[in-house]
């Protein structure tokens, strides 16, 4: 390599970024260093010849949700650039929010030689392998690309094939794990820019990846969903069953219950909010004696909200089963109780039908009964939130549930995307609104359901574009964001969006209810109320704040999104 007519940091720089385009890679996030610069000239390089779009963030810890927004929105690798040092430590909450998802994340690590490594030099520490477990794969670049095949190659192939869900050996096979986020860490020795060849080379370069297609996808989908859905056979057998719907379960959950005639547990973020058979504040009914009658549950997705929907899939008297036509990411093979099932056509065998079904001791159906329960429960949650609307009065969340509702009614009116906060606010989603013909898109960070870079995932969703994958510069799609003034306050700092970068259209409403208030519906919430544990609970879990949130979404007032803050 000491014979090249560039700096070997380029040419690493030029090889890494070649193999992630040419799997799919369009959308790379930068946040400044000196050691990432020859990621940097190259990937610039590639988006003025509009192979990428890229995205400048100073905080990596933005940088790292922003990323995972595009990621989310677009299911396809997206790039992080980062130099050496804690910058890459800050990426480690988005890693792991990505590892529970299976989003494609590229962390590209810039790192010292392994010359410099040990020896105390500026920002050197050990980067290899620094997430651990959270990345599928990771490779350490100290002498890329190999004059032939090596421990290197070897390890960068995997990153490739994690990225996309392939099996590193068989190429054009599935993996048998989910795809995920991989790290490859680059080595780069001084000198760090280009030189007078890498000027006419690296846009020559770019423009031969102009016409590069993205490969298609090697994992199969279900084949028995389309016949199934699109058969009058339904099963013999008939259980009192019903179907959770959690986080990405999709349009499959709620055509498998209408199907069957099975009530539908649907949360916010499962995109299944769209059947007459879901139940309006399921949660809250599960608590009544139809909780006590159901014999069988089938799991979509991810379930993430309720301690109710918990109790009941761990009850060993309920049978369970699981939909699983690819490997998860959320969950380790073997850990889960629930019986897996590949194809929606056994699956429906277990679950049964639910026509002719009636409640124990009734000869209503098993589906009105649940329909008509939940109705009732959104009846007197309506009713506390007309009364909130027209005299103020906050009974219960009241304030919350309304502010939720016109946020779901907004979006379906002018097509924006939802995102909503975890902790409160995605549990009011779940009651304050009801199943339509449609809904909104809705997205949240349930993987392990933390606040953190809640606003820049919304960011990055938005900057996905609504014309998706298509290549060169999108319009930026519409996406309101709901959130608590904690969640807000957290990712504050991702609204610092510079001058010279694209800007999202996004629109944020928080809910300022002074902390963290989700800790009074939790056990905390009993105990608060006792003198011994007023001072505790207020001090150490609600955590009330005293910040002016108007002066201080004005303060980013550059970054052309909206804040809205509706106090409580």
């Amino acid at each position: 390599m000491s014979e090249l007519p560039v700096p070997a940091s380029i040419f690493t720089a030029v090889s890494v970024l070649d193999s992630l385009v040419r799997i799919g890679m369009r959308h790379v996030v930068v946040s400044p260093g000196s050691r990432s610069a020859p990621l940097v000239y190259a990937v610039a390089a590639l988006e003025e010849a509009g192979v990428v779009q890229t995205y400048v963030r100073t905080d990596e810890r933005t940088a790292g949700f922003t990323a995972l927004g595009l990621a989310k929105s677009l299911n396809e690798p997206v790039g992080i650039i980062v130099t050496s040092g804690t910058a890459v430590g800050n990426l480690m909450p988005a890693v792991m929010e990505a590892d529970h998802q299976g989003l494609p994340l590229v962390v590209l690590s810039a790192d010292r030689p392994p010359r410099l490594r040990g020896t105390g030099a500026n920002q050197t520490t050990n980067q290899v392998n620094f997430f651990g477990s959270h990345v599928r794969a990771t490779v350490d670049l100290t002498a890329y690309p190999e004059e032939s095949t090596g421990e290197q190659t070897v390890g960068f192939n995997e990153c490739l094939a994690a990225l996309t869900g392939r099996d590193a050996h068989v190429w054009g096979n599935a993996s048998g794990t989910p795809a995920g986020p991989v790290q490859v860490n680059c080595a780069f020795d001084t000198p760090l820019t280009p030189n007078d060849a890498a000027e006419q080379i690296l846009p020559q370069w770019a423009q031969s990846l102009k016409e590069v297609e993205r490969p298609a996808s090697v994992i199969a989908a279900d084949p028995t969903v389309e016949p199934w859905l699109g058969s009058d056979h339904l099963p013999a057998e008939g259980y009192r069953t019903v179907v959770v719907a959690g986080d990405g379960a999709g349009a499959i959950a709620a055509e498998f219950a209408q199907k069957l005639g099975l009530p539908l547990f649907a949360e916010p973020s499962s995109n299944a909010l769209f059947s007459a058979n879901a139940i309006c504040a399921y949660r809250e009914v599960l608590s009544e004696s139809l909780g006590q009658q159901i014999e069988r549950a089938v799991v979509f997705g991810h379930p993430t909200l309720s301690r109710p929907i918990s109790a009941l899939l761990d009850n060993a008297d309920v049978e369970k089963a699981i939909y699983e036509p690819a490997p998860v990411a959320w969950y380790a093979p073997g850990r889960r109780s629930e019986k897996p099932y590949k194809y929606i056509a056994d699956l429906a065998r277990f679950a049964g039908s639910g026509h002719g079904v009636s409640v124990v001791g009734s000869e209503q159906s098993w589906l009105s009964a649940w329909v008509q329960a939940g109705e009732s429960r959104r009846i007197e949650h309506q009713q506390n939130i007309d009364r909130y609307r027209e005299s103020g009065e906050n009974s219960g969340r009241a304030a919350a549930l309304a502010l939720v509702q016109d946020a779901w009614n907004a979006c379906r009116e002018d097509g924006a995307s939802l995102v909503v906060g975890s902790s409160n606010i995605i549990r009011d989603l779940d009651l304050g609104v009801v199943s339509r013909a449609t809904s909104p898109r809705v997205y949240a960070n349930r993987g392990l359901a933390g606040i953190d870079g809640t606003i820049a995932t919304a960011i990055g969703i938005s900057l996905a574009g609504e014309s998706g994958k298509e290549r060169g510069a999108s319009k930026p799609q519409k996406v309101r964001l709901i959130v608590g003034d904690l969640t807000f306050l957290h990712d504050a700092s991702s609204l610092n969006i510079g001058p010279l970068e694209t800007k999202p259209d996004v629109e944020i409403i928080v809910l300022n209810d002074h902390g963290g208030g989700i800790f009074g519906t939790l056990e905390h919430g009993k105990l608060g109320k006792k003198p011994v544990y007023k001072n505790a609970v207020q001090r150490y879990f609600t955590t009330p704040v005293d910040v002016d949130l108007e002066a201080l979404a004005r303060a980013y007032a550059s970054s052309g999104i909206s804040v809205k803050i509706v106090n409580v």
